[in-house]
């Protein structure tokens, strides 16, 4: 693909920069150093021998660049362009010379590594700024290329969250309905209002952290109905200035994991502890902690698809401003997340 792009005509962008490039190049080439006292003379020679330089850059440039350079055809491309010097000198020693000084310089041939020393500065200027042009055409692409794949990458993470919170909830509600509890009801609205959050509130990049507190305060109430008296669940948010805002549902997998890990292994004494807030400077801390019982744990608490996912959001959205600590013990498991926050 890069190669392909690489040989696509030349926009206004760089037809006007290539402008700019041959009038600079041609002033200095103007400059008569024999006689410091005149900066610049005009002849119609330079132009001449200029445009001769200028068909060899364009030959090199545009067509050897993108057919042998860039697909790393490397001989074939330092052969012609071997050959394509060759021509510049041949035409310029055998009649531009001739043509505009028969009398002094076009009687002889100075040689061949004189004719270089005048004709490779000029090439390797012209075409060096067009190979350049192309590295950093190159790498705005494949800069646009990461940001697409990121938001690709986001976007399909994010959509897996809202068919593993389903998952695990409906399967509590319909143990529910089958026992014909009175709190089914609750639940589901409960769970209407977690879901409404998490389609319509968290179509942007970020939301701001107060609302995305709210939507876990009732994300942790819908869990919490669940456990009825079996255990105590605290849910503790300390202070929080305004004007920060967060990624949403990056916090969700701990709180969920918290309350799956902890009814799956016990069915009383339940103690699931999430205490959340956050500095002037906007660094978050969140502690999320639950008991267990490990003769009784079935379910890997590092290999979840939840766990996985929140991973990789935060390395993704926060790859140099997040610390994850995950400390299990034979009776606890904790979550210890700093989240470096942006302002609104």
């Amino acid at each position: 693909m890069g190669n392909t792009l690489l040989q696509q005509h030349p926009g206004k962008g760089e037809l006007f920069f290539q402008l700019i490039l041959h009038a600079l190049v041609f002033s200095f080439y103007t400059i008569d150093r024999h006689h410091p006292d005149v900066l610049y003379t005009f002849e119609t020679y330079h132009f001449m021998f200029f445009v001769n330089y200028t068909w060899a850059n364009l030959l090199i440039s545009y067509v050897f660049l993108p057919r042998f350079f860039y697909p790393k055809r490397y001989t074939l491309f330092a052969l012609l362009t071997f050959l394509v010097v060759a021509l510049v000198i041949l035409i310029e020693e055998m009649v531009l010379e001739r043509w505009f000084f028969p009398d002094s310089r076009g009687t002889n041939f100075p040689g061949v590594i004189f004719s270089l020393g005048q004709v490779l500065p000029i090439l390797a200027i012209l075409s060096g700024f067009k190979f350049a042009w192309d590295a950093l055409l190159k790498q705005r692409q494949l800069d646009e290329l990461k940001a697409m794949v990121r938001e690709s990458e986001l976007a399909f993470l994010k959509s897996q969250i809202n068919p593993h919170f389903l998952f695990n909830n409906l399967n509590n509600l319909y143990a529910y309905a089958v026992e014909g509890s009175a709190k089914t009801p609750e639940i589901i609205l409960e769970l209407s209002s977690v879901l409404r959050y998490m389609l319509y509130e968290c179509r942007e990049a970020s939301v701001p952290l107060m609302k995305e507190i709210d939507h876990l305060r009732n994300f942790t109430q819908l869990y919490e109905l669940q456990i009825e008296d079996r255990g105590k669940v605290s849910f503790q948010v300390g202070s929080v200035p305004s004007g920060f805002r967060i990624a949403p549902l990056i916090l969700n997998v701990f709180i969920e994991n918290a309350f799956k890990h902890s009814q799956a292994s016990q069915s009383e004494k339940i103690r699931i502890s999430i205490h959340l807030e956050v500095n002037e400077e906007g660094l978050l801390t969140f502690n999320c902690q639950n008991n267990y019982l490990s003769e009784n744990e079935t379910i890997s608490s590092e290999k979840g698809i939840g766990l996985v996912n929140v991973r990789k959001r935060l390395a993704l959205l926060y790859p140099d401003s997040h610390d994850l600590t995950i400390r299990q013990t034979d009776t606890d498991y904790h979550v210890f997340l700093s989240l470096q926050l942006r302002k609104i």
